[in-house]
């Protein structure tokens, strides 16, 4: 099998599935006062603090989530008790399903949702700061796109908003832990999964400045926050911090090896007459986008499947047929009709490349005579 869909989830490692059993066997409610409590208590807190370490945070800005998407979420919708504040957001056209639908929820409540402008799929700090309005309350920029892998500026992006005192800014940074190295000091809420980089699903993160006060999504009972309510799941929680140290261990070493594998897929796949590469400079090498003119993306899809060869179309969550993302960054629809995603990670080999090629030769000859 040839697996190049990372960016969609990855497998668990098998180091970080050990900390879970061994984590699963601390069986009391961390909440509970009681010795088997408060043992259960003291790993959550000290996988906490591993956490803050890595990412450069405090732990009391710590929120454990069921994964980015309840983070986007709580968010989104907790910047509706701000609305005296302003009725003002800003985003852009490379977000997830799960910006969307929440800003789709506040903008029936009233507020306006505005699209900054891209530049070969960057955000300018200047055409953003010239939409920002006295009413503007949120800016909410992804780190890294997840179909394109297009990065956005967003250390500077957080300097310039920090003259902006009422303006919270929110980035999902999901497709960039373990992959790049970054800094959240210029940014106020953020939000990943750990199942994006070799951890379990139903875990995430939302990160949150200790000065800044959100409506929990989720309210009822003690947990380690008050901004989420729930029973603190010990094991997921103590196999994040696990799966977060070891993407952390090489991560310059992984990146160039990544970045070697993605040079070589555009130098080979540049080759063919109807393919078009729309992932750009700015893109993480982690991420390839690209178009097969004529060729629907699902067609081609599952015509590697037939090789054992996984890619993806758009992202996982996604459910249009065009690509909003491809859309935005190409101004070209049939590409944004045509797209797939070859993700890549510091688990491919050398052998995966090489099934991926063969396999995507033989299914481009065979699609390519019904075009």
């Amino acid at each position: 099998m040839t697996y190049l869909d990372y960016s969609a989830t990855t497998p668990v490692d098998e180091e970080v599935l050990n900390t879970f059993i061994k984590a699963s066997k601390y069986i009391g409610n961390p909440n509970s006062l009681h010795k088997l409590g408060v043992k259960a208590k003291k790993l959550i807190d000290a996988s906490t603090n591993q956490i803050a370490n890595i990412l450069n945070i405090k732990p009391n800005e710590i929120i454990y989530t069921s994964g980015a998407s309840e983070s986007n979420n709580t968010v989104i919708k907790a910047i509706e008790k701000f609305q005296n504040r302003g009725k003002h957001i800003i985003t852009t056209s490379l977000e997830h399903s799960s910006i969307y639908a929440p800003l789709k929820y506040l903008e029936e409540k009233g507020f306006i949702i505005d699209y900054v402008p891209l530049n070969d799929g960057l955000v300018k700090v200047d055409e953003l700061e010239k939409i920002i309005t006295d009413d503007t309350v949120l800016v909410t920029i992804s780190m890294v796109n997840s179909e394109t892998g297009i990065r956005q500026p967003i250390e500077e992006i957080g300097k310039m908003l920090k003259k902006y005192h009422k303006i919270i800014f929110h980035s999902d940074i999901t497709q960039a832990v373990g992959k790049i190295k970054f800094d959240l000091k210029n940014v106020d809420v953020a939000s990943f999964s750990a199942h994006k980089f070799f951890g379990l699903k139903g875990i995430g993160v939302l990160y949150k400045k200790e000065n800044l006060n959100l409506e929990p999504l989720i309210s009822g009972g003690k947990s380690t926050t008050s901004f989420r309510s729930g029973t603190p799941p010990t094991e997921l929680i103590a196999s994040l911090a696990k799966a977060l140290r070891l993407s952390y261990e090489n991560i310059d070493k992984d990146y160039l090896k990544v970045k070697k594998y993605n040079e070589l897929l555009k130098e080979k796949l540049n080759k063919y007459k109807n393919v078009s590469i729309n992932s750009n400079q700015n893109s993480i090498p982690h991420i390839l986008n690209i178009s097969v003119k004529g060729i629907k993306p699902e067609t081609m899809l599952h015509s590697l499947e037939e090789d054992e060869v996984y890619i993806s179309t758009q992202s996982a969550c996604s459910t249009n047929s065009a690509s909003k993302a491809v859309l935005a960054l190409t101004h070209n629809e049939e590409k944004a009709k045509t797209s797939i995603r070859i993700s890549i990670s510091k688990k491919t080999t050398d052998i995966d490349i090489e099934k991926f090629l063969k396999a995507f030769d033989k299914s481009y000859k065979k699609l390519e005579e019904n075009v």
